[in-house]
């Protein structure tokens, strides 16, 4: 998606791919004058990649970008949320249920081959199929037939699922089990991509040098250092590359993205680390980036481990208000971050301030006094897990110390040497106790912060938090005859959820990046990523 960004596990501290409706970042003095070189290449800073480059096997940021060049979907959004067809013609329904896509005609994949309403069905069978083991495959579970493919215990009754029919090359239709009032709004997810025909020959190196239909075509990957993606001439889109392509380059810190930033050896960062956030304004001048986008951060919990297993609520609610977030985003984070007072993000369609209550406000007392109603944290003490080479350190520290001189709890940080490895120990249920989790918008709807968190069976609940009562809530959401509807119904889960603490909010991310002189008309998106399709480099 190029204007909200995908849905997805955010790797770094500070964030952010929408179209050119998006809202921009620093200015291009000048560069109205500079010579421009329509074929010439530019470097994004990314880490490596969780898994391979497979549409539905990627739920965190620097998979999700690369992928985000490489396909496009049905549909984006532009800066108001509102849907914009991309490859799409059409997709009408008159139930919430039954949906008939229409494509537009002469699209083709990056290997000349057509892409065809058969692209998308098959790849979404493929996806859903448990057998192929795809991180994302449980987005499909709103299609009818789905539980036949990917049944909860049992063998499988079906390898496709009944709701999906292809009625000619360009035209498929989506029958879904339940009717969803938003389910269009998700089709932006890049889980919903098309695969060439050529991807089930051998899908594990399809993922090592993918085949897509996007803006871009992939070149190489040399793991641990960059991948590399042109520009593909053939693109039908509306988001055609203004560039010859992108190197996303692999740094295992921010801090030395950042030299290589202000030395000319990079030419897009994503997010400043903390310990640039004082400076940068100043070292980059109209070339510093401070704009909002929609993605929180939190603290998850660990619900399968024994610390957490059966924990009273009031446990969490007093660990949250033991947290000054307000000193820690305007001194660690500089300003650069927003305390939350919920947990969806700011930007999003349902977003609604102090949803949570008293239970983010900072107060040691009544933080003492929740949690030795709620029978103390076991053991006393807490981990925080996060990745080293996304700027975390200093904040987690912050948040450990006044969680403990708030309440006596001992915490530290438990780091993780890059993305990969944290994101991994999460899916093995390797945490020890809680985890810094970031979530960035898949879609532009408050579900994806509800229902696709905290849901019992969402992919995203990697701490394994599990409520009948918030489940049977978001089934009243989903069910609700009109979008407003479940807008409002999902608020109100929303406000509940303190009674539950699925985690522990703790600020919207901005974005706080730059970009080098070598590059103009660098905008970031809703879901905080640089909008690479723009960028524009110099002679």
């Amino acid at each position: 998606m190029r204007g909200a960004k995908s849905a997805k596990w955010v790797a770094i501290a500070a964030v952010v791919a929408l179209g050119a409706t998006a809202c921009g970042g620093g200015s291009d003095k000048g560069d109205s004058k500079a010579a421009i070189d329509p074929n010439g290449k530019f470097s994004v800073e990314v880490g490596e990649p969780q898994n391979p480059l497979q549409p539905a096997n990627t739920m965190e940021s620097n998979g999700s970008i690369v992928i985000k060049s490489l396909f496009s979907g049905l549909v984006d959004y532009d800066s108001n949320g509102k849907i914009v067809m991309v490859n799409a013609q059409s997709i009408d329904t008159t139930d919430s249920k039954t949906f008939t896509v229409k494509l537009k005609p002469g699209w083709t994949f990056h290997d000349g081959t057509p892409v065809t309403a058969t692209s998308y069905v098959k790849a979404w069978n493929w996806a859903a199929n448990p057998a192929n083991k795809q991180t994302n495959s449980a987005w499909f579970a709103d299609i009818q037939g789905y539980s036949d493919v990917a049944p909860e215990s049992g063998k499988a009754k079906a390898t496709e699922m009944s709701g999906l029919k292809v009625v000619d090359d360009n035209t498929f239709t989506i029958t879904l089990a339940k009717p969803i009032p938003y389910f269009v709004y998700k089709l932006g997810y890049e889980v919903f991509d098309p695969l060439p025909e050529s991807f089930y020959k051998d899908p594990k190196a399809a993922g090592e040098h993918p085949i897509g239909n996007g803006p871009y075509k992939f070149v190489k990957w040399d793991h641990k250092k960059q991948i590399e993606v042109a520009k593909y001439d053939g693109y039908k889109g509306p988001n055609a590359a203004k560039n010859g392509g992108v190197i996303f380059k692999n740094y295992a810190k921010l801090e030395t993205a950042y030299q290589d930033l202000k030395s000319g050896n990079l030419d897009v960062m994503r997010q400043v680390a903390p310990r640039d956030l004082p400076v940068y304004k100043a070292d980059l001048g109209d070339r510093a980036v401070h704009q909002a986008y929609s993605a929180i951060q939190s603290i998850a919990v660990a619900y399968y481990t024994p610390q957490w297993k059966n924990i009273d609520p009031r446990v969490l609610q007093g660990l949250s208000m033991a947290i000054d977030r307000d000193t820690i985003t305007k001194t660690v984070l500089q300003g650069t971050r927003e305390p939350a007072t919920g947990w969806v993000a700011k930007g999003v369609l349902g977003y609604t301030p102090n949803a949570a209550g008293d239970i983010t406000k900072y107060d040691p007392a009544k933080a003492k006094e929740l949690i030795k109603a709620g029978g103390g944290v076991p053991g006393n003490k807490i981990s925080i897990q996060f990745n080293a080479d996304g700027g975390h350190k200093e904040w987690v520290e912050a948040v450990c110390g006044s969680i403990t001189k708030a309440t006596g709890v001992a915490c530290t940080g438990d780091s993780k040497p890059d993305f990969q490895a944290d994101t991994n120990a999460r899916d093995a249920h390797q945490v020890k106790s809680l985890y810094r989790s970031g979530w960035v918008l898949d879609y532009p709807f408050i579900s994806n912060f509800i229902r696709d968190l905290f849901g019992s069976k969402a992919d995203g609940n990697q701490g394994g938090f599990k409520s009948k009562e918030v489940d049977d809530l978001i089934a009243k959401a989903d069910a609700a005859k009109t979008l407003e509807e479940s807008e409002k119904l999902y608020q109100q889960i929303e406000k509940d959820l303190p009674k539950y603490m699925p985690s522990i909010p703790l600020w919207y991310y901005k974005v706080n990046a730059g970009y080098s002189e070598k590059v103009s008309g660098v905008k970031y998106a809703q879901d905080g990523d640089p909008i690479l399709t723009g960028v524009q480099v110099k002679k």
